[in-house]
């Protein structure tokens, strides 16, 4: 995990820049104009999100480090401050194009559609009497203003929230003089709201609640005189810390933790433009942080809450077109899950093809006299989600349910304690895993009484079991009853709630013991054939490469003769096409309407062509502090159909591929005579038309 690097600095690439270039392709999805302008709207708000989340943790992380002085360079040769300053030169610059795009371009078109968001100045007399009714009747109840002064300390500001700064002239009935007020939104409130149409004159009318409070704001301090009111807005760091030594229970230890992460120490705050340098200054002080760290934007400190416009607008032509996912072709009509795996593995390739069959498997499990047991993991499925339903019916029904849930799922561990809890009280097993890993591997295994004894019925996948996310990033899943395959699973099941060494597992990889050191064999392997003359080729396609020893062991193999096909989502520490080092290596990046998720793992080995799919992406968290697999597909047809679907359209891809050079910059690629979209392909190929309503 630690061996010493062989190479300098300057042929790593900043984490963090990486995820900022990241970002800035996902915002070029709004600026597409081939892209629907309700979508574009929404890539805007992802970017937005995106953001919000790079700051709560990589550079609330960088923060830290700083704040504890530490001057240790990273992979990149960047000690912590020099990378603090790039970043925020490069997120300043990204946000002000962010909310360019916004203003001058999808705003305005949206409003041709007659879809219109009305500043205050656009208000009509109707409009304002509307408007003022709302205030009073919706808004100002639950309004709680605070005069700061020496019986009123500046509030606790919750993470990401709304609020008002707010100048104050005159006195009060207590005899207290004006200065300053804060005012915080409830996350209770809309921050959109829709407007009569009979109002507006348009279909679709909206108005921002922060407009609605620097209209009316003066209704909660009366007799004074308002001399301004200021919207801001504080990220903070959202990281959450468990120490290993201290703590008896994580789930204990979590429930303590989970109300702070709202008020963990800010790292950003933001503000309307026009804010007084004065207030801004007042506010920077009460949180603790420099100039650097303040973000002026032109418009609604929030953008992830325009998020839900495109669903409460009705113009099918502003959106991506419906679809209904197929189904493999052995899964056609009515299915007899465990008859169809018995026939045959089960490849299914998300988001084109349904997630319902997991559902199935699970559905048919649970009232099917024969299966004893259920054991999965969960990492992300949602609280309402169909896959918990299942499994709380199982258990009702008398199976032998186990679930391994992971509590440190970021954002979504309170949502995983309520899966626990609901889970046990119907008597399912609940276990959290190895305390220190992430269990992020994603394993559904069901064991059934047949003739010849048990059989094992496994699902693997590259992604959760979140039936709203599959319908988003695309994943592949495996069915398959291969008894080799079941007792890996059964060996992976073991070790996740029970103790002790286990056994070697015959096909799968496990993190964090055998998946890093495969991986580097793997890309070793085809090195050594190289430097033998013979045919070797790597192709690797995930979210994030980052790990020192397997970049460095591309740059070998690319300087041996390997030609080396990386497809990587967001951050890429590696530099391809730098002379004398990775000229055979090429990187690109696909963003597109679906978010690329899967990670397929090829490698030539002399024409015998082993492929992996995996939940991990090459990242040290993954290979050293997660439990992730990487599982085989041995069936040749299926192995084919991965290259054919998950490789090579992403390779062939001129519409939404961006390429990398080796100073880390992307670039789209060309489209050529012969247009080449890869998610569309996979529609078209994959996935059925949405019937007409």
């Amino acid at each position: 995990m630690n061996a010493p690097l062989h190479y300098p600095g300057e042929h790593f690439i900043n984490r963090e820049l990486s995820l900022l270039a990241f970002n800035r392709r996902v915002l070029a999805q709004a600026a597409d104009e081939r892209v629907p302008l309700l979508e574009r709207l929404r890539f805007i708000c992802i970017a937005s999100s995106n953001m919000d989340e790079f700051f709560e943790i990589r550079v609330a992380g960088l923060k830290e480090q700083i704040k504890l002085g530490s001057h240790t360079p990273g992979t990149d040769g960047l000690v912590p401050s020099e990378a603090f300053r790039r970043i925020g030169l490069q997120s300043q610059a990204l946000i002000a194009e962010q909310y360019a795009l916004l203003n001058d371009t999808i705003l305005p078109e949206l409003r041709s559609e007659g879809i219109v968001f009305f500043r205050r100045a656009e208000w009509t007399e109707p409009m304002r009497t509307w408007i003022g009714d709302y205030f009073l009747r919706e808004v100002m109840p639950v309004l709680t203003p605070i005069g700061l002064d020496p019986a009123h300390p500046f509030p606790r500001v919750l993470n990401k929230s709304l609020n008002f700064a707010i100048e104050l002239e005159g006195h009060d009935d207590f005899g207290r003089t004006g200065g300053a007020a804060i005012v915080q939104a409830p996350r209770a409130l809309p921050r959109v709201i829709a407007l009569p149409k009979a109002l507006t004159g348009v279909d679709y009318g909206f108005v921002f609640l922060s407009s609605i409070m620097h209209e009316h704001v003066e209704k909660l301090f009366s007799g004074m005189k308002v001399l301004g009111c200021h919207q801001f807005r504080v990220t903070r760091n959202s990281d959450l810390f468990v120490d290993e030594e201290e703590v008896k229970n994580l789930r204990t230890a979590l429930q303590g933790e989970l109300p702070q992460r709202h008020l963990g120490d800010a790292v950003r705050l933001e503000v309307a433009a026009d804010i007084p340098d004065i207030v801004a200054n007042f506010l920077l002080i009460q949180f603790g942080l420099g100039h650097e760290d303040l973000y002026r934007v032109p418009g609604i400190v929030n953008l992830v809450r325009l998020m839900s416009i495109p669903d409460q607008v009705d113009l099918p032509h502003l959106k991506y077109p419906p679809f209904v996912p197929g189904l493999p072709k052995v899964l056609t009509k009515r299915y007899d899950v465990f008859a169809s795996i018995r026939k045959q593995d089960v490849l299914i390739h998300h988001p084109f093809q349904s997630f319902n069959p997991v559902i199935q498997l699970l559905q048919q499990a649970s009232d099917d006299p024969k299966v004893v047991a259920i054991k999965m993991t969960v990492y992300r499925t949602g609280t309402d989600s169909v896959v918990l339903e299942q499994l709380l019916h199982a258990a009702q029904k008398g199976k032998e349910v186990t679930v391994v849930v992971e509590l440190m799922a970021r954002f979504d561990e309170e949502a995983n304690l309520n899966i626990a809890s609901r889970l046990e009280e119907v008597g399912a097993h609940v276990v959290y895993g190895v305390f220190g890993y992430k269990t992020h591997a994603k394993v559904l295994m069901v064991l059934r009484r047949e003739e010849n004894g048990y059989r094992r019925y496994v699902h693997l996948g590259t992604g959760n079991y979140h039936p709203r996310t599959t319908r988003l990033y695309t994943d592949f899943g495996l069915m398959t009853c291969n008894p080799a395959i079941g007792e890996d699973v059964n060996e992976i099941f073991k070790q996740l709630t029970g103790m002790g060494k286990g056994a070697a597992l015959k096909h799968l990889l496990l993190a964090p013991f055998t998946l890093h050191s495969s991986m580097l064999s793997a890309i070793q392997r085809e090195t050594a054939v190289a430097q033998k003359g013979g045919k070797a080729r790597i192709v690797a396609k995930m979210n994030a490469l980052l790990e020192p020893q397997v970049i460095e062991a591309l740059y070998v193999a690319s300087q041996a003769g390997v030609d080396v096909d990386l497809i990587v989502r967001g951050g890429c520490a590696l530099r391809p096409g730098v002379k004398g080092l990775s000229e055979r290596i090429r990187v690109r990046s696909v963003i597109g309407r679906f978010l690329e998720h899967h990670r397929i793992f090829y490698f030539f080995a002399e024409g015998e062509e082993k492929l992996y799919l995996s939940s991990a992406d090459w990242m040290e968290r993954n290979f050293f502090r997660r439990i992730e697999t990487a599982f085989p597909v041995l069936d040749p047809k299926l192995k084919r159909r991965v290259f054919k679907e998950g490789l090579r359209p992403y390779l062939a891809d001129n519409c939404q591929a961006w390429e990398m050079d080796e100073r880390g910059d992307y670039k789209l690629k060309p489209v050529k005579r012969t247009r080449i979209c890869a998610q569309e392909f996979l529609l078209n190929d994959l996935a059925l038309e949405a019937p007409e309503e």
